[in-house]
């Protein structure tokens, strides 16, 4: 993957956002350990800056720092996920029922589009990697349906620290399609501006999630 032009912003925040960028797109599996020097030949930079952007991604809960080892992509462990799962579904119930009554006609045209796009990947024979692109499309417009930034930031860090625990327990197709049903019932009760109905979906969209990965970890143990 070439490198994408910093511009002009601060150097050390263009590499944290160029090398997150790298991370959430799966490139790097979880685990992987981060070399200073091949970062900086990459985007032609000195050492200082992509360490900059180290200790902001580890801030961020993206990396780890381990003591005369280095810095890697930070591990999630299946009890770590599983909380930040129930907490997830806390926040995402409340950007649900926000959204249901702040919801514009063209975002929920834009939800619905989404949600057909995520059908057509799995009718492709469950295109796990673009079903879970739109996933976090998805979720990001039904965030900024919500109007309240603050909730918005604390979500997204949260689901950052998933992302690379989410990727790897994604690709069954019968749980593709059970998610986007749950996605369609959320965007109808948002459609419908019904508070309740809205929070509801989007909370049980989660925890149902939180059981298909632990469904899927439990295939691959056995």
């Amino acid at each position: 993957m070439s490198a994408q032009p910093l511009g002009v912003r601060s150097l050390p925040m263009a590499l944290r956002a160029e090398i997150e960028r790298i991370i959430l797109q799966g490139d790097l599996p979880m685990g992987e350990r981060l070399n200073e020097n091949y970062f900086a030949e990459k985007f032609q930079v000195s050492r200082g800056p992509v360490r900059e952007a180290f200790r902001a991604l580890v801030e961020a809960g993206l990396l780890e720092f381990i003591p005369n080892r280095g810095v890697f992509i930070r591990p999630i462990s299946l009890a770590e996920a599983m909380a930040a799962y129930e907490v997830r579904a806390g926040l995402f119930a409340l950007a649900g029922r926000l959204a249901a009554t702040r919801i514009r006609k063209e975002e929920v045209i834009r939800l619905r589009g989404l949600v057909h796009e995520m059908d057509e990947c799995i009718k492709r024979g469950g295109d796990g990697k673009a079903y879970y692109q739109a996933n976090i499309a998805l979720d990001a417009a039904i965030l900024a349906a919500a109007r309240n930034d603050r909730l918005a930031q604390t979500y997204q860090g949260l689901v950052k620290e998933l992302h690379l625990f989410r990727m790897k327990n994604l690709g069954r197709a019968d749980h593709m399609g059970e998610s986007n049903r749950e996605h369609a019932e959320m965007v109808d009760a948002l459609a419908a501006g019904d508070e309740q109905r809205a929070q509801d979906a989007h909370f049980n969209h989660v925890m149902n999630a939180r059981e298909r990965v632990l469904e899927a970890y439990a295939a691959k143990t056995d």
